[in-house]
């Protein structure tokens, strides 16, 4: 029997566990769960700090789990603690992050808006697998509303198209029209024009009005669910479109204290409740979706399922190939050269998969190649002089699917190291980089700029070659006889950092 594993998310309106387990058959097993409302999100955005107050509710909250864990075997070191949008919006996060070390012993990483994509779409990726084959063909939305953030994936048929984390949550929204109403057509009226402001940057990946799945996930949403929904699968609902919107209308007539008594919710979710059905169903009404697909599942199930993702083949090609076609969407939005990125990547790749044994990298620094592989030229959009450093600079400020911030920021190095003469070791923010990012960047910018130059035309010559290491040397042999004196040229000029780094001469024959 597996060991159970915990995770505990602190998010804007509360504290919550959960302890699984991993089955043989790789399902994840329930075997505990609790939840502690806490106003995190509602300090935040109204003073930008944590008070003093809610800190101590927090600690002491962790201090309970800490002993509910104990009974389960599992201590704090071992236990995955993150916290969500509050905390990073906190000026005051680093010193509770400490406390919270010291005083509890769990250790907190903060995950950003896009991981929390990440582990979004995976939860509903596995809850969904074997109910909904429309999944992998139809152009879908999936949704997330929380206290800060509202994250949002679009998928054409079956792949990623889009990932935003949009800062229109329940409690921002809350704190933010407190002081100026109290009337929820005035709340209507400002949710309303902040998703149609949104709208048009979402329409450029993909048509809203044509997408006929929509996933809602998130507590108000299985509170739908079971009032109005009927259940497809253990963990999974379906809401008929004008079921839920008759019952989010009906919801805005109710007080808060109505919500607390009807649904037996905490005061915290009731506060919240009225926009956030409000929030999901404009969304909805964008599409031309009859139903809503609900998957009772949440951050905390995609989290335990990303640590084991690396065990679960199926898995792991599945999510990569949806960082792959989130960076090819992000390049189609900035009218790059698509053909070119495509043998790039294919290019790098085989370079890479031949240097296996010299790299000494995870499975991950290879889909990081092919996303900088695919975006290298995307700066072309802004001005051809320099790309490369505004392919940087799009790179750093783009939201890629399944990338965190630390994994943009070694994608946006390699884009921008990827022509010219300058090497990274010049500039002091590279050496301020940890020694294990700098060596990826290195290695796997060396690969960039040889895959470049073999295509230095933009013609996809080098559809079909083999490299051979021989000695001190990488040997390309091409299986067709063409003319390959640019390609020649180009590789005497990039070739310098891949010898450098690998030690080895590459010959072109």
């Amino acid at each position: 029997m597996a060991a159970p594993e915990s995770v505990i998310e602190i998010g804007s309106t509360g504290v919550r566990l959960l302890v699984a387990e991993f089955l043989p058959d790789g399902k994840q097993n329930i075997l505990d769960r609790s939840e502690k409302p806490l106003s995190l999100g509602k300090d935040v955005f109204t003073s930008g700090i944590i008070s003093q107050e809610t800190q101590n509710q927090l600690i002491s909250i962790l201090i309970r789990y800490r002993e509910q864990l104990a009974s389960w075997g599992i201590s704090p070191s071992e236990c995955t603690c993150i916290a969500l949008s509050a905390f990073r919006d906190a000026k005051n996060s680093d010193p509770i992050m400490d406390r919270i070390l010291v005083q509890a012993g769990f250790h907190v990483r903060i995950v950003d808006g896009i991981e929390e994509n990440k582990l979004m779409y995976l939860a509903v990726s596995e809850c969904i697998k074997n109910e909904t084959p429309a999944f992998k063909d139809s152009d879908t939305v999936i949704l997330m509303v929380g206290g800060s953030t509202t994250e949002i994936m679009l998928m054409s048929k079956g792949k990623m198209a889009g990932v935003h984390s949009l800062r229109l949550g329940t409690v921002r929204i809350d704190q933010q029209m407190k002081n100026q109403t109290s009337s929820y057509n005035d709340i209507q009226r400002y949710v309303s024009e902040s998703i149609y402001n949104t709208k048009g940057s979402l329409e450029s990946e993909l048509n809203l009005s044509e997408v006929k799945q929509f996933i809602a996930v998130g507590p108000d949403i299985t509170l739908a669910a079971l009032n109005v929904g009927r259940p497809i699968s253990t963990f999974l609902w379906e809401i008929d479109k004008d079921d839920f919107s008759e019952f989010a209308k009906e919801i805005q007539g109710y007080s808060v204290d109505e919500c607390v008594a009807r649904f037996k919710i905490s005061y915290n979710e009731a506060e919240t409740l009225q926009v956030s059905l409000l929030i999901y169903n404009l969304f909805l009404h964008l599409t031309k979706a009859e139903k809503l697909l609900a998957p009772e599942t949440n951050i905390r199930n995609g989290l335990l399922l990303s640590q084991h993702s690396s065990e679960n083949e199926e898995l792991q090609k599945e999510f990569n190939m949806q960082i792959t076609a989130s960076a090819r969407n992000l390049l189609r939005k900035y009218h790059g050269d698509e053909n070119h990125a495509e043998c790039v990547r294919m290019i790098a790749v085989k370079f890479y998969d031949t240097l296996k044994n010299d790299l000494g990298f995870s499975e991950h620094a290879r889909t990081l190649l092919e996303t900088a592989a695919i975006l290298h030229d995307i700066g072309g959009f802004i001005r051809y002089d320099n790309h490369n450093l505004h392919s940087s600079y799009i790179i750093r400020n783009s939201e890629i699917f399944g990338l965190s911030r630390k994994d943009n920021t070694i994608v946006a190095e390699i884009a921008k190291y990827h022509k010219g003469n300058s090497v990274p070791q010049d500039e002091d923010s590279f050496l301020m980089l940890p020694r294990a990012d700098r060596m990826t960047i290195l290695k796997l910018t060396a690969i960039l700029r040889i895959a470049d130059a073999l295509d230095r035309g933009h013609i996809q010559k080098f559809s079909d070659f083999s490299i051979k290491v021989q000695q001190n040397s990488l040997v390309i042999h091409t299986k067709a006889s063409k003319n390959t004196v640019l390609e020649k040229i180009a590789l005497n000029e990039k070739s310098g950092m891949f010898e450098s780094v690998f030690g080895y001469k590459v010959i072109l024959l």
